[in-house]
């Protein structure tokens, strides 16, 4: 007997552009064009960091977030070009009006990845791979670009299975195969599990979802925090989350990541200074004012840090926003350790604030 209970199987859809920077960049210059390509950084420079890579460059392993210097390396041939943020951002807004045109149920991730809840599609195609392939389609078409898809009924399946057939993939995996595609899959492909708690996994012996579904809840929990009930869940093809376009403005902020590494403390004040105008303009762009000033720093060997200051009264001014940012920044003693990515966001809003004000993902950014 069925009951009134049981919901209707979702169909999630995750698009994840191929290589999006570099793919724009050889789209836009066509002597690019099968060539190795990496955005962001200079290898002549005192650092810097790759962005993203094309398939040409990735073949001689170079990776997103891998150091210049390193990528010149692996590559000596490689040309090294300026990202160009404002043309990406471009993109990708033409991107979500293709995304619009069968859902609003949509919650991008980044410029170039969103999740979409087509259970109900606004077009009546029905079928979640017959959207994903007019997607695709459409990107190609109108944008000369390519993505990868991946069709499930969860958040998490959906987002591993677009990065199983890449470039310009389309991957389904139903309700049935979903606990058999977990057992299988290596955790280091699990999303979240980064190298470090991935090498932690090995060491215990862990190396699939099958050895991760052997353990239960409880021991995960006591091995990896609270990211243990997760992993749980997860091997056993529980993922509920819902589809989430819209959710409260929790921080307004700006950060920059550097095309060398800042060593000087005369450098690093004026990249505040810049930053510090950007939030300013992005909080009174949505009329908001907040009390707790966070300082993100991130070091060139990756480690990362915040500190944050709350203060009596909500502000939105650039000069108390600009101080305190460099007040925290002098307490890390920051001439130390070369720099190579700096930002600034405020929090701490009143409920009438935020009242209203919805943002894409909680967190309201200028690159």
């Amino acid at each position: 007997m069925e009951s009134d209970d049981i919901k209707p199987v979702r169909k999630i859809i995750h698009i994840d552009m191929d290589a999006f920077y570099a793919s724009v960049e050889q789209r836009d210059n066509p002597e690019y064009r099968g060539k190795p390509i990496v955005v962001g950084g200079s290898p002549e420079g005192r650092g810097g960091v790759v962005a993203t890579a094309s398939y040409e460059a990735r073949k001689f392993g170079i990776r997103s977030a891998m150091p210049s210097k390193r990528a010149q390396q692996l590559c000596p041939h490689a040309i090294f070009v300026y990202p160009r943020f404002a043309v990406y951002k471009e993109v990708s807004q033409h991107i979500r009006s293709i995304f619009r045109r069968y859902t609003d149920i949509i919650e991008p991730l980044s410029l170039d990845e969103a999740y979409l809840d087509v259970s109900e599609d606004k077009q009546n195609i029905g079928s979640a791979i017959e959207i994903a392939k007019q997607i695709k389609q459409a990107i190609k078409d109108e944008l000369q670009l390519t993505a990868s898809a991946g069709v499930s009924i969860s958040k998490f399946v959906a987002k591993i299975a677009s990065d199983m057939n890449k470039p310009d993939g389309l991957t389904f995996i139903g309700p049935s195969s979903i606990e058999t595609f977990m057992e299988q899959l290596p955790v280091e492909k699990f999303h979240g599990v980064g190298q470090v708690t991935a090498g932690k996994m090995k060491k215990m012996g862990l190396h699939t979802g099958a050895d991760l579904k052997k353990l239960s809840e409880e021991e995960l929990v006591r091995l990896f925090g609270k990211s243990g009930r997760f992993y749980y869940r997860i091997v056993r093809g529980i993922d509920n989350r819902e589809v989430e376009p819209h959710s409260e403005t929790k921080s307004v902020g700006a950060e920059d990541t550097f095309p060398y590494d800042l060593t000087k403390l005369d450098e690093m004040n004026e990249e505040l200074i810049k930053l510090a105008e950007k939030v300013q303009e992005r909080l009174r762009k949505h009329k908001l004012k907040g009390r707790t000033i966070t300082l993100k720093i991130k070091y060139s060997d990756f480690r990362q840090i915040t500190r944050s200051r709350s203060i009596i009264h909500p502000v939105d001014d650039v000069g108390t926003i600009l101080q305190t940012a460099q007040e925290l920044l002098i307490a890390t003693d920051p001439e130390k350790d070369k720099i190579r990515l700096l930002g600034i966001s405020l929090s701490g809003f009143r409920e009438d604030q935020r009242s209203g004000k919805k943002g894409w993902s909680g967190q309201l950014e200028l690159f």
